[in-house]
């Protein structure tokens, strides 16, 4: 059980007299022996202390951004209703712990299949689309998928490479209202540093290669950032402010990103091919738990739990099929592996234990944060999530207030899907995808296809063309950079369709 602030009741000091100050009696008599006169002053003390610590009650967040952890990379199952929503292989008990002292969310989606957009999303409140930040960044691996001038269909637009400045993140809006703030970890959204986005401690615009631009940052780094975020909250506790803590992890899916003895353990529970294959990956997400588990552990032994708001979720969903359970391929497409992933938040007022179905997405962090801290300025212009409060305290029916009520992730980019660049959109049950290719959509209900294997556009041509119109007014209202057609195409030199894009399939893994 977590541990609470304690709370002093000024009146307490005032030794219930009528006028609410000390009687000469009660000052005579405490001031009457030495003992008396000590005791009294070291309680007074004591109190002003305690008061102090509470002047500011104000609660604390430390967010978890995991690399590529998909829908069901962790011990959690996070669908109550589908069993295959956890993995079979990793052991993760201090999320397991998270989840069952907080709410986890089954239908949480990331702002877009990569890294760079979802993080930039995060910091915002808006879209990767709205951002025109649409693809991965500068740094170690981020550079876009190369094509031929004549095998590609269409030609990718241009895209900002790195946050601007002019953006209100969720750091400056915290630090603005009397916040400590801090980001260690992969930064992945510009060389600009995190200190003039808000963050005043951090450990320096870091891509995939870490603060020592390394092949393979972890398992150092998922420790190192753990330590140093040990010692930021140590200190603001200390001082009393209230804070907020950011770790990204790096990625890590091979056995020299874990630690070794992590990396034996999960192996010799691998008994079947499958799971041979999420060896590395399963090891990676131990070790992110291991360091989950460490902050967990400190925010006790500072007796600050009970004032701390604990988020975990993901960037993108996990490489390939092997870590997204049943949902369809995974980072880099706009199929549920590469968007549905893990949302779990701990805190104070927070209903324990349960498994939401609400929807939410990356863009609904900064004003659930921002409700929650009590923020007095109003939300910058063009946040386009919604606070999760209501929900987080288990209202029944509790309903999102977004400025859209569909979700889009617009992802106009050759990656990892065979499709090529494609939009998807999002509205209750019902999910369609357009691949600018060939400009035929798909449609799916999620709710009962959630492996997205039978096609309803056929069947369905009126909620098709609603969710259509719905994409194409949403992507002009944000003046959206869009894939143009290639006057060079040459179908002749294209690569054949099953094989450009990594050997990924649509189907989920049986």
């Amino acid at each position: 059980m977590m541990d609470s602030v304690p709370r002093v009741d000024p009146a307490a000091l005032t030794m219930n007299t009528p006028n609410g100050t000390p009687s000469p009696f009660t000052l005579a008599f405490c001031f009457a022996k030495k003992a008396w006169a000590t005791a009294w002053l070291a309680w007074l003390a004591m109190c002003a202390r305690l008061l102090a610590a509470g002047a500011d009650a104000r609660p604390n967040f430390i967010l978890i951004m995991g690399e590529a952890q998909g829908w069901a990379s962790s011990s959690v199952q996070m669908d109550d209703a589908v069993p295959g929503s956890k993995s079979s292989l990793a052991r993760t008990p201090s999320l397991e712990k998270l989840a069952a002292d907080g709410m986890r969310f089954a239908n949480y989606y990331a702002a877009s299949p990569r890294c760079t957009p979802t993080r930039a999303a995060l910091f915002t409140g808006k879209s990767p689309t709205a951002l025109h930040m649409t693809f991965v960044g500068e740094g170690r691996g981020g550079k876009e998928s190369s094509f031929t001038e004549t095998g590609s269909k269409v030609i990718p637009p241009q895209q900002v490479p790195q946050l601007p400045e002019s953006e209100v993140t969720i750091a400056s809006m915290l630090k603005h209202a009397g916040y400590a703030t801090a980001h260690f970890g992969k930064w992945h959204v510009g060389r600009i540093s995190p200190t003039r986005h808000g963050f005043e401690e951090n450990d320096g615009p870091n891509n995939n290669g870490g603060p020592e631009d390394v092949e393979n940052p972890n398992p150092k780094q998922a420790f190192a950032t753990a330590e140093r975020g040990m010692d930021f909250m140590a200190r603001q506790a200390k001082a009393g402010t209230p804070f907020y803590l950011q770790i990204s992890h790096y990625a890590g899916r091979g056995g020299t990103d874990a630690k070794a003895e992590t990396y034996a353990e999960v192996r010799r529970r691998a008994t079947t091919d499958r799971d041979q294959r999420l060896v590395g990956g399963a090891a990676v997400t131990q070790d992110m738990d291991t360091t989950i588990g460490m902050l967990m552990a400190k925010l006790d032994e500072l007796g600050i739990a009970g004032r701390t708001y604990f988020i975990y979720t993901s960037d993108h969903g996990a490489q390939g099929r092997n870590a997204n359970g049943p949902l369809s391929n995974g980072k880099g497409t706009v199929w549920e592996g590469g968007l549905r992933v893990p949302l779990i938040i701990r805190g104070p007022g927070v209903k324990t234990g349960v498994c939401s179905h609400s929807f939410a997405t990356t863009v609904d962090i900064l004003p659930t944060i921002a409700a929650i801290a009590q923020v007095k300025e109003p939300l910058p212009k063009g946040i386009e999530g919604g606070s999760l409060a209501t929900v987080l305290g288990g209202a029944a029916n509790a309903s999102v207030k977004r400025a859209r009520e569909e979700f889009v992730a617009h992802f106009p980019h050759y990656d990892k899907d065979e499709l090529g660049p494609a939009s998807a959109i999002v509205l209750g049950s019902m999910k369609l995808i357009h691949p600018y290719e060939t400009n035929v959509p798909m449609l799916f209900d999620v709710s009962k296809d959630i492996g997205e294997q039978h096609d309803l556009v056929k069947e369905r041509a009126k909620e098709t063309a609603d969710l259509e119109r719905r994409l194409n007014e949403y992507l002009k209202l944000v003046n959206a950079g869009m894939p143009t057609a290639n006057p060079k195409y040459d179908a002749s030199k294209a690569q054949p369709f099953q094989e450009r894009r990594d050997g990924m399939r649509k189907r989920p893994p049986q």
